[in-house]
C-alpha cells in the first residue's frame, strides 16, 4: 500500500504540473542559483534540475521521460525566451540509477548535447560530501506550482529548507519507508516547501547540492508529510563512475 501510495504521489508530480513547485516562497533574486537547470517538454515546464557538469545536469529518476528534454541554463523567468542569460541544449541520454524503484533511489544525470559556457549566470553546483547536521539550513528552489496545482510563477522561486532528524521524518511518514538514502526538510512555516514542478531541483546546503528533490504529501508544504529529498552523498560514487564514463 505505502508503495502504491508514492506511486501516486509521483503521477500527480508528474501529470499535474509536469513536476513537483515551491509553494509559501519568494521570487529569488535574478542569477542567485546560476546552476539551475529548467527541463522542458514541448515547451513546458516538467522539472528542476542542477548543472554539476558542463554536459551533465543532475535531476530525479522519476522526471524520466521518453522523449528529450530541452534544458535551459541561465534563466530566471519561466517563459521569457529572450533572455540573453540562457543557454539552450537537448538531451541526449538520461541515466537513472540502476536501482531506482519508483520511490528509492530518486536519482538521474542527463547529458546534453554539448557543453554549457559558465558565466555569471550559468556556474556548476559542488555536490555536498560526508554527513549532514540535523536542523541545517539549506534552501531549495523553483518554478513549480504555487500553491494550487494551476498556477505557475513567472519568475524563479526559493525557500528556505531546515533538514529533520531522520526519526523524526519516520514518524510523520509513518508507513512510508524513509531509508538513509533520503533526507527530509521542512520550511520556516505551515505550507512552505516544493510541490507539482519542483522535481528534480537541488537542495542547496553551505553552497552545496546536498539533495535531490523526490516526493511530498498531498499538500505540498505540509509539515506532517515533510518534503522528501534523495541524498546525494549516498550516491557520490555512482555520480562519479557516470560522469568520469562519459
Amino acid at each position: 500500500m505505502a508503495a502504491n501510495f508514492i506511486l501516486l504521489l509521483l503521477l500527480v508530480a508528474l501529470n499535474g504540473a509536469d513536476g513537483s513547485l515551491i509553494v509559501g516562497g519568494r521570487d529569488a533574486a535574478p542569477g542567485s542559483h546560476p546552476y539551475m537547470a529548467l527541463l522542458q517538454v514541448r515547451g513546458r515546464l516538467s522539472c528542476g534540475g542542477a548543472l554539476v557538469k558542463e554536459d551533465f545536469v543532475l535531476t530525479a529518476a522519476h522526471c524520466q521521460m521518453a522523449r528529450p528534454y530541452t534544458v535551459v541554463l541561465g534563466a530566471h523567468a519561466l517563459a521569457a525566451n529572450d533572455e540573453p542569460t540562457r543557454q539552450v541544449f537537448s538531451s541526449v541520454r538520461s541515466i537513472p540509477h540502476p536501482d531506482y524503484d519508483g520511490h528509492a533511489n530518486d536519482i538521474m544525470l542527463l547529458k546534453l548535447n554539448g557543453s554549457a559556457q559558465l558565466t555569471d549566470a550559468v556556474k556548476l553546483i559542488s555536490l555536498k560530501k560526508g554527513r549532514m547536521n540535523t536542523a541545517s539550513r539549506c534552501l531549495t528552489a523553483g518554478w513549480g506550482d504555487v500553491g494550487d496545482n494551476r498556477t505557475l510563477p513567472t519568475n524563479l522561486q526559493e525557500v528556505n529548507v531546515t533538514t529533520l532528524a531522520q526519526r523524526t521524518c519516520r514518524r510523520r511518514w509513518r508507513s512510508v519507508p524513509i531509508p538513509r538514502t533520503m533526507v527530509c526538510g521542512v520550511g520556516g512555516g505551515n505550507f512552505q516547501g516544493f510541490c507539482s514542478g519542483d522535481s528534480g531541483g537541488p537542495l542547496v546546503c553551505d553552497g552545496a547540492a546536498a539533495g535531490v528533490v523526490s516526493f511530498s504529501g498531498r499538500r505540498c508544504g505540509d509539515p506532517q508529510t515533510p518534503d522528501v529529498y534523495t541524498r546525494i552523498s549516498s550516491f557520490s560514487d555512482w555520480i562519479t563512475t557516470v560522469l568520469n564514463n562519459n
